[in-house]
């Protein structure tokens, strides 16, 4: 896959143009990348795709208003400073945010692969599957992504770089009578894929799903796999934000430095490992290591430049937009929880009588914490077995409480979205059956 490294002078022109109609201060931001999806439907390659987008986005402030537009393909520079403008006169004044700094060109991060390997995975994915189980209805999504990232200000920054992305999607389906049954799994890495690893995960799911069975209701001990255990994490991430800390709005506004979680918790940030790795944020503050919990005690909470500020200190590399089209806002890029030391056979060896969690159906839990959820895949444990898989049954609860007493993180950790999660094993959830 070629470089999609931006190389006109659009940028540029931008930028001067913005200072030539008054703006004291201006940012371009542009993105642009190039894909190639292949999909596998109902056991057979079905399509390959391959597309190219190309964005840029222009902030401005004039006496302090500040205006964003922005545009995709070849837009004329006088346009988008144009709307710029007029988008600025209709804001209140706000200072000023930008990074100071020089030319920076970062190492790129990631290999491209050819469409062809992608679709060697796919077939080993696929017949790995249907070889075990002939009467399953198997489907795989990969694809190749490569993104280049450019960052130009009035202050003197300019730096970009490029990152390659590698995702796989695996399902396998089956209709027995009147069970329908989906299992599902994805990867996501830089260079490679696993496909053995993917489809060893399906069919492991599936081995443990061919038996049904039913379990009581009531509080009992509950796993949640690592990649159902991302419901639990995202709340913990919600509550870390800066900006929430400074509406009000998290229930950890004044737990910095506080006990908040069990001790077996720590969760941080690394900007050099992980698919979701990046150099610098959407501001183009250079990110760093960090850790907000260590240990189960609130260490930090992340910013972008405003609320850094507004916090009485300094942006912590967070500031992400959404879309090109919004301003930044602390985000999260590339989350990890440290793992524990036991293994998820491990976890359920040590379960008497309790359930494990795979797929769930709806979203999380919000920053409340409050959480009631279907469980979309699951299985009963007893005295330490698997002994089938469970339908029609909710799992009730509060992450906060749940992560904060009798719980242990599995060591088996894995990408799951841009959160690097070990499967979780919590106490006394309430477990409903129909």
């Amino acid at each position: 896959m070629e470089s999609c490294l931006p190389d006109d002078l659009l940028a540029e022109q931008l930028l001067d143009l913005a200072l030539k109609h008054g703006a004291e201060a201006a940012e371009v931001l542009q993105s642009r990348s190039q894909s190639h999806p292949v999909f596998f439907e109902a056991n057979r390659l079905k399509q390959l795709e391959s597309s190219a987008a190309a964005g840029t986005a222009l902030r401005l402030w004039v006496n302090n208003r500040p205006g964003l537009a922005v545009a995709y393909g070849h837009v004329p520079a006088e346009a988008i400073v144009a709307k710029a403008l007029a988008i600025s006169a209709l804001n209140d004044p706000e200072p000023t945010e930008l990074t100071t700094g020089g030319r920076h060109h970062y190492p790129d991060m990631g290999q491209a692969v050819t469409v062809e390997q992608l679709i060697t995975w796919g077939n080993e994915i696929r017949d790995r599957i249907c070889r075990a189980y002939p009467d399953s209805i198997c489907g795989v999504d990969l694809e190749c992504d490569l993104e280049t990232t450019r960052i130009l200000n009035s202050h003197g920054l300019d730096c970009y770089y490029s990152d390659t992305t590698l995702s796989a999607y695996g399902s396998a389906e089956w209709i027995r009578g009147d069970d329908f049954l989906c299992v599902s799994d994805g990867q996501t890495q830089r260079d490679r894929l696993d496909s053995q690893r993917l489809a060893d995960q399906i069919l492991q799911r599936l081995g443990w799903a061919e038996t049904t069975t039913v379990v009581n209701t009531g509080r009992m001990p509950v796993i949640f796999t690592a990649k159902a255990a991302d419901m639990l994490w995202s709340t913990l991430q919600s509550a870390l934000s800066g900006k929430r800390v400074l509406e009000g709005s998290s229930p950890w506004s004044d737990g910095l430095g506080e006990q908040m979680t069990a001790a077996a918790i720590t969760l941080y940030q690394d900007p050099e490992v992980g698919p979701f790795s990046c150099p610098f944020d959407d501001e183009g503050t250079p990110t760093e290591p960090l850790t907000f919990i260590e240990n189960g005690v609130v260490q930090l909470f992340y910013c972008d430049r405003t609320v850094g500020r507004d916090l009485g200190g300094k942006s912590t590399g967070n500031g992400f937009r959404p879309g090109l089209g919004s301003y930044p806002t602390p985000s999260l890029y590339n989350t990890l929880i440290k793992p524990g030391d036991r293994s998820l056979d491990q976890l359920i060896a040590s379960v008497d009588e309790g359930i494990l969690v795979d797929q769930i159906l709806g979203g999380g839990a919000g920053i409340s914490g409050d959480f009631s959820i279907n469980i979309d895949l699951g299985y009963r444990i007893r005295r330490g077995q698997l002994v089938g898989r469970i339908k029609d049954t909710m799992v009730a609860g509060n992450v906060y409480a749940a992560l904060k007493h009798q719980m242990e993180l599995g060591n088996d950790a894995d990408w799951n979205g841009s959160c690097y999660t070990p499967s979780v094993l919590v106490d006394g959830l309430s477990v409903t059956s129909g």
